[in-house]
């Protein structure tokens, strides 16, 4: 079942990142993080009051709001390194973020077993090849580095920081703090930084409405069912199972966009699938 709500995580997220990078076409990034996150939001502030959710409150609710916090900087700077740099190599490096919720992991006890930890090591190696990453060019600059890598540990410290908000229980609750937590400092940041809206683009966010809010509920999706593969399982291998979401995202875009996949990224695709394999064998 932790592989399952795992790989369901992985599938989610690949969905969220495919359709919040269509929207930046249209809309500007930072405008796309608040109105996804505000929408999902707005659904778990109902879904907490229906259900009760409140009186789950504890402690680590403190670990939902610094991933909040986390979150929307994190995103940011992924895609303001894909806007400065090669996405071929942007992409797969951003993945390296795995090591923090893989690390912490080995540090509370994960003691995978060795088909476990080959199923890493392939599964790892899979999903930056399913990126792309990219031989030619000039070489990645400093500033482009730092953001990507930025941006990498601040997924990784989210995933960590969600599997620890939920250990208690409260995950409706946790995800809903974790989210208005995102909608504060993504909306602050838009106050401090105002910018002129782009012609066009105060209807395209209005007609990008229901793709925006499916974005926002499968970026939660993704975390509950991350946060519950965490609780159900080794956290080492459910952060490799839910860190395969580049690959889904690749395949989509094959799909829905036509766009051709390059043979490092076949590879890549096929090495996380026997990556997966090894790691539910294990």
């Amino acid at each position: 079942m932790s592989h399952l709500l795992a790989l369901s995580a992985s599938a989610l997220w690949g969905m969220a990142d495919f359709g919040g990078g269509a929207l930046t076409k249209r809309i500007s990034a930072l405008r796309v993080v608040v109105a996804s996150q505000a929408l999902a939001a707005a659904l778990l502030v109902v879904c907490v009051a229906a259900t009760a959710g409140w009186t789950e409150a504890s402690a680590g609710l403190w670990y939902a709001a610094v991933a909040g916090v986390i979150g929307p900087f994190a995103m940011l700077a992924f895609y303001r390194a894909l806007a400065l740099g090669p996405m071929g190599v942007v992409s797969p490096l951003a993945t390296v973020g795995v090591a923090v919720p893989v690390g912490l992991g080995l540090l509370l006890g994960d003691r995978p077993g060795t088909g476990q930890l080959a199923g890493i090591a392939v599964a790892v190696l899979g999903i930056a090849l399913a990126g792309g990453p990219e031989r030619r060019g000039g070489a990645v600059g400093a500033p482009v580095l730092l953001l990507t890598l930025g941006a990498a540990f601040g997924f990784g410290a989210v995933m960590a920081l969600v599997a620890q908000a939920t250990v208690d229980g409260g995950l409706l609750l946790s995800l809903c703090v974790q989210r208005l937590c995102n909608v504060a400092v993504g909306g602050a940041a838009l106050l401090a930084l105002p910018r002129a809206s782009a012609p066009g683009e105060t209807g395209a966010l209005r007609r990008s409405l229901p793709t925006l809010t499916a974005v926002g509920i499968a970026d939660v999706a993704a975390n509950a069912s991350y946060a519950a593969a965490a609780h159900s399982g080794s956290v080492a291998v459910a952060s490799v199972l839910a860190s395969l979401y580049p690959v889904v995202t690749a395949l989509m875009a094959r799909g829905v966009l036509k766009e051709r996949l390059r043979p490092v990224q076949v590879i890549g695709a096929g090495l996380a699938v026997a990556g997966t394999l090894l790691l539910a064998a294990g």
